[in-house]
C-alpha cells in the first residue's frame, strides 16, 4: 500500500526489498512495544484465570498459572499490518504466506478458546488432533494450489526443487490412465506440502513450551529465509536457490514477522507476562512452512529449524514407544522421562533459562549450518 505510493510518487527507494523489510520489520516491532501491555490487560479482563496448565508438565510450570494465553492475536495483526503496508500489492507470493499465517492462526485461535473456556488440565483439552490434522490438511490443499500458481513458467508444474538445477516434476510422471485420463504423481506434490507446512506449524505449536523458547529458536529460521529470499531474487548471488522473482513481495512479510516475534519475546521472556498460544504458534509455524516453498527451501528450512525438528520428533517418538510397548507386554515404556524434549531436560533438573539459552544455542548452530549448505552446496 505505502510501498506502491510512494513508488507512484518517485520515491525509488521503496523499490528495495531490504527497505520494505526494515519498514515492516520497525512498524510491526513499535505495535508490539507499544500495544502490548494494552493488549496483555486486555487478555487479562477477557479470560480471567488464563491458560489452564496441563497436568502433564513438570510441577514448576504450575506457577504459570493465570498468566494470559493467545498473545499470538498481536503477532499476527502487527504482521498483516505492516506486510499489508509496504509490500508490492499486485505480487502474489505475499499474500499467499499472509494467507497461511491467518488461517492457521484461526485454527490455533479455535484451540486456544476451547482450552480457556473449559478451563480443563487435561492434556487432550483443545481440539481434537483428529480435527486438527483434517483441518490442516484442508488449509495445505489450498496453500499448496496457490503456491503452484505462484510458480515462473520456466518451473515445470508441481514439481519438487533441490537447490537449482535438480527438477523433479511430478506432473509429468504418468502412471496411467482412467477413462482415458492420464493418472500422474502429482499428487505426491500436495503430500509433500502437508510434510513440510504441517510438520512445521505442529513443530512450532509443540516447541512453544517454555517462557521465550518459540521466539528464540524461531529467528535464526527467518533469517535463513531472508537470506534464501535475497539468493532467490538476484541473479548469480547464490547458484544453490532457483531464480524466483515474484518472491520479491516476501521481503515485508518476513521483516514484519521478524520485528512482530521480537517485539512479542519482550514480553514473553521469562518471567512470562503473556503466552503466544496455539493462535500464534500454529500462525508462525504455518508462515514458515509456506514460505520455504514459495522460496523452494524446504530442505534448507528443515535443517535450520533442526531444534524444532527434535522437539517435535521427541514428542512422537515418546508416544509411539509407549503405544507399541504398552501393546506387546501390557506396560508402557517411556523413552524420554517427559516430553517434549524441554521437559525431559527440566525433569533432570536444568533451570528453565538454562534450557532456552541452550536450545537458542544450538538452533543458531542448525541455522548456521543452513546458511552454508545455502550459499555453497
Amino acid at each position: 500500500m505505502l510501498a506502491d505510493y510512494f513508488l507512484t510518487h518517485g520515491a525509488y527507494f521503496f523499490a528495495s526489498g531490504w527497505a520494505q523489510f526494515a519498514a515492516a520489520f520497525g512498524f510491526a516491532f513499535l505495535i508490539m512495544l507499544f500495544c502490548g501491555r494494552k493488549f496483555i490487560n486486555l487478555m487479562h479482563l477477557w479470560q480471567k484465570k488464563g491458560q489452564p496448565i496441563s497436568e502433564n508438565v513438570p510441577e514448576t510450570h504450575r506457577a504459570k498459572a493465570g498468566t494470559p494465553t493467545m498473545g499470538g492475536i498481536l503477532i499476527i495483526f502487527a504482521v498483516l499490518v505492516a506486510s499489508v503496508l509496504f509490500m508490492p500489492m499486485s505480487n502474489q507470493a505475499g499474500w499467499v504466506a499472509l494467507l497461511a499465517m491467518f488461517m492457521f492462526g484461526c485454527l490455533g485461535f479455535a484451540d486456544d478458546y476451547k482450552k480457556v473456556t473449559s478451563q480443563s488440565k487435561k492434556a487432550a483439552n483443545g481440539l481434537s488432533p483428529s480435527f486438527r490434522l483434517a483441518t490442516e490438511a484442508i488449509f495445505v490443499v489450498i496453500l499448496v494450489y496457490l503456491i503452484n500458481k505462484t510458480m515462473p513458467p520456466y518451473v515445470p508444474d508441481l514439481s519438487i526443487i533441490i537447490g537449482s538445477s535438480i527438477f523433479l516434476p511430478l506432473n509429468s510422471w504418468t502412471l496411467g490412465s482412467v477413462f482415458g485420463i492420464p493418472v500422474t504423481l502429482g499428487f505426491l506434490y500436495y503430500v509433500f506440502g502437508y510434510f513440510v507446512i504441517c510438520g512445521s506449524a505442529n513443530a512450532t505449536n509443540i516447541t512453544d513450551g517454555l517462557d521465550g523458547m518459540l521466539s528464540k529458536l524461531y529467528l535464526p529460521v527467518l533469517i535463513v529465509l531472508v537470506v534464501a529470499l535475497y539468493g532467490a531474487t538476484r541473479i548469480g548471488f547464490m547458484d544453490s536457490v532457483v531464480f524466483l522473482p515474484e518472491t520479491s513481495s516476501l521481503y515485508a512479510p518476513l521483516g514484519a514477522m521478524a520485528g512482530a516475534v521480537l517485539g512479542f519475546l519482550w514480553y514473553n521472556s521469562k518471567p512470562a507476562s503473556i503466552f503466544m498460544g496455539d493462535v500464534g504458534s500454529l500462525a508462525l509455524g504455518g508462515f514458515m512452512g509456506t514460505v520455504a516453498m514459495l522460496l523452494k527451501s524446504e530442505i534448507i528450512m528443515g535443517i535450520a529449524a533442526g531444534m524444532m525438528v527434535l522437539i517435535l520428533l521427541s514428542s512422537f517418538i515418546q508416544t509411539m514407544v509407549f503405544k507399541i510397548t504398552r501393546k506387546m507386554t501390557g506396560t508402557g515404556k517411556r523413552v524420554f522421562l517427559c516430553a517434549p524434549l524441554h521437559h525431559h531436560f527440566e525433569e533432570l533438573g536444568w533451570t528453565e533459562t538454562k534450557i532456552v539459552e541452550r536450545f537458542f544455542i544450538v538452533s543458531i548452530l542448525f541455522s548456521g549450518i543452513a546458511l552454508i549448505l545455502l550459499k555453497f552446496a
